[in-house]
């Protein structure tokens, strides 16, 4: 029998990095044993679900290139399994309250108002949906025997359980706010490429122990995915030309190649000290004397001629993008059309 394994996070925004990892290794148990996953979406509690927090998890997910065969189920369209898995635990030893909760021992199965609680709906839906394989963080280890009695008075055996080791932060604690970016959407917008995430999950494949979260092995995976991009995809990323790539090749996330490509769009304000005005002037005779874009050779070729008759090339580098540091220069004429490169060099 192929495997059926379940990712079911709670619609509270985006996806938690810890979440990340666990349906990341979801994906990958059923990769590797010919299964599905089934996505669900645990949203038995009302005061827990945040609006727009499902669409937040769908998106990251994509983001990630994290597929699933199954679903989205919700939780809270399935209250029909529910109840017929509440009279399933009152004739195997379950007793209802006063108030009408349903209880197996101390553990709410039913709340008054007649609502699952987490416990009845994560294990009905287990045994209903078939999963032969719960993947979850360890934090839900003391869960385990008691989702095994719950199934038990549901007559039926609950599934084998994984669980995968939580991230940490530096300190050695639970990775949370405190710790900093911490949401897949924050990472998304620091400009950590996809792959480079995906990348570091999968290396993490299913830890049995916590693991400390490594961000220096994710800029150096973001450095490694920018590196593999395409031109035009590395271009549509940073919203830059694609003549610009060059320019955005050093760049080590892609908020890092957009503001790149923001400097180089901008045109310098403010005229160029006078002892800069020689450079710019040969600058400009040259640049005329390549029409058109440059290549890498072109862009080199006007450089050496300028180093050769003791050009600044820091005072065009200034006059061409307003500041001191950057791409390397070449990078920089070749990413500047040639009218707007002449227009920022005649600048005075």
């Amino acid at each position: 029998m192929s495997a059926r394994v379940r990712f079911a996070p709670s619609p509270t925004g985006s996806l938690h990095l810890g979440n990340a990892l666990v349906a990341t290794a979801n994906r990958g148990f059923a990769d590797s044993h010919a299964g599905v996953l089934v996505l669900r979406i645990d949203d038995t509690d009302p005061e827990r679900v945040v609006e727009g927090g499902e669409e937040s998890i769908l998106e990251d997910l994509r983001w990630l290139g994290l597929r699933w065969e199954e679903g989205p189920v919700r939780q809270s369209e399935r209250a029909d399994v529910y109840a017929d898995a509440a009279r399933q635990a009152l004739a195997n030893g379950a007793e209802r309250d006063p108030d009408g909760a349903i209880r197996l021992g101390r553990t709410t199965l039913v709340r008054a108002d007649g609502s699952a609680t987490y416990q009845l709906a994560t294990v009905a839906d287990d045994l209903e949906m078939r999963i032969t394989h719960v993947i979850r963080g360890a934090d839900h280890r003391p869960n385990e025997s008691l989702h095994q009695e719950i199934a038990a008075a549901l007559g039926g055996e609950y599934p084998e359980v994984i669980h995968v080791g939580l991230l940490l932060g530096e300190d050695g604690k639970k990775l949370s706010k405190r710790h900093g970016p911490v949401a897949v959407a924050d990472l998304r917008r620091d400009g950590i490429p996809a792959a480079a995430l995906r990348a570091y999950l999968d290396e993490l494949d299913l830890p049995t122990h916590d693991i400390q979260l490594d961000r220096g092995r994710i800029g150096r995976l973001a450095i490694d995915a920018i590196a593999a991009m395409t031109d035009a995809d590395l271009a549509a990323a940073a919203e830059a030309p694609v003549q610009a790539v060059a320019a955005l090749r050093g760049a080590r996330t892609l908020a890092e190649a957009a503001e790149i490509a923001a400097q180089l769009a901008r045109r310098p304000e403010g005229a160029p000290p006078p002892e800069a005005v020689p450079t710019l002037d040969r600058f400009a005779e040259l640049r005329r004397g390549a029409p058109g874009p440059l290549d890498q050779a072109a862009a080199r070729a006007i450089l050496r001629e300028l180093k050769a008759v003791g050009g600044d090339l820091r005072a065009l580098r200034r006059a061409l993008t307003g500041v001191e540091r950057g791409p390397e220069l070449w990078a920089v004429l070749v990413a500047l059309p040639e009218d707007e490169a002449l227009a920022r060099a005649a600048a005075r």
